[in-house]
């Protein structure tokens, strides 16, 4: 089977380390593989790194239409919001068959070209459910599927890991990793760290991360004890390592791919009752929900799986076993049969 994978993004987030995911995976399958990617943005290096794949660079998504690109190609799929646009344009002038995966649970914007563009795509594929329910509201007659991601694995260095931990020694190490935007919650674990500071001075709590809230977020931590700015991390498999708990309070999200990297990597997580996040986590079992914008909630969550040993083991067999049901190696296998449901309709 011959994929063209086609991801226009200029930077390097959880999207396109999923996407990297799979195409490595479908490799292995011994799938053929066409990557269309921004020359701009790391994804290219990783795809050009990969050797396999026929790499395509393309800034716009108005260009690189080429019949030869997807001439033997049996689907294209997208994994970011304009690169939807670059499938509709190839489907209307060469007549290639599309599927989007849409990673995000804001609701679908009304413009014609948007509505067009996932009109004309054969299959729509939200992460979870709440996408899902995004997209049937706008496109009620799509064929939908809910296919979750699969969580990245990270490289681990044993000397990184004990500095980290000789750095937080003593300490119960809790970290939340994401881009510091308003969403993301970052004022919510700030607001759990100031209740945590006088009855729990043995929990330690680090944001790793930047982004234009960063500044904002350091004025509203400014006097604690109990909580470090760590800046962007490229070696996330060593904090996860030296780590004893997740956090993701988002007000929003997708899915959590963090969380279902966290959760493979033997962390307990705490997530917010938001988008997908309960897709993955179930509360009490493989990890623990609050509400949205509850600082209290959070704090006290915290505390608990600190606390007790044995509920902390308990969620982390929970968070193993929601990992392996997402396992790559079974996603990869949910595409390939919508692939050839494509295949089949278009016959």
């Amino acid at each position: 089977m011959h994929i063209c994978h086609v991801n226009l993004a200029s930077g390097f987030s959880g999207g396109e380390r999923q996407t990297l995911t799979l195409i490595k995976q479908q490799l292995a399958m011994g799938y053929q593989l066409t990557v269309v990617a921004n020359p701009t943005s790391p994804f290219a290096d990783e795809i050009r790194a990969l050797e396999q794949c026929q790499l395509v660079l393309c800034k716009h998504y108005t260009r690189s239409h080429q019949r030869s690109i997807t001439a033997d190609c049996d689907v294209v799929h997208v994994h970011e919001g304009r690169a939807i646009y670059w499938a509709l344009l190839q489907r209307l002038i060469h007549g290639v068959p599309y599927i989007v995966t849409r990673r995000i649970d804001n609701p679908l914007k009304r413009k014609w070209l948007s509505q067009l563009a996932y009109t004309r795509a054969s299959t729509l594929v939200g992460l979870s459910s709440e996408i899902v329910r995004q997209i049937t509201r706008r496109h009620p007659q799509a064929n939908v599927a809910t296919i979750p991601s699969s969580p990245v694995q990270y490289p681990v260095s044993d000397a990184d890991v004990d500095a980290i931990k000789a750095q937080f020694a003593n300490k119960f190490l809790v970290i939340q990793a994401a881009n510091m935007y308003a969403h993301k919650g970052f004022d919510v674990t700030i607001g759990a760290a100031k209740v945590l500071e006088k009855h729990a001075p043995q929990i330690h709590i680090c944001l790793l991360g930047d982004g234009k809230a960063r500044a904002e977020l350091e004025k509203q931590a400014q006097g604690l004890g109990n909580i470090s700015f760590m800046g962007k991390q490229s070696a996330m498999g060593n904090w996860f390592a030296a780590a004893d708990l997740l956090v993701h309070p988002s007000y929003s999200e997708g899915l959590g791919s963090v969380i279902l990297e966290a959760m493979a990597a033997g962390l307990p997580v705490v997530g917010t009752n938001a988008g997908g996040i309960p897709d993955i986590i179930k509360d009490d079992i493989s990890g623990r929900l609050i509400e949205v914008g509850n600082p209290d909630q959070l704090a006290s969550a915290i505390a608990d799986i600190a606390n007790d040993e044995a509920l902390r083991e308990r969620l982390i067999a929970g968070s193993l076993e929601q990992a392996r049901a997402c396992d790559i190696r079974q996603t990869a296998l949910t595409y390939q049969t919508l692939y050839r449901q494509v295949l089949a309709s278009q016959a």
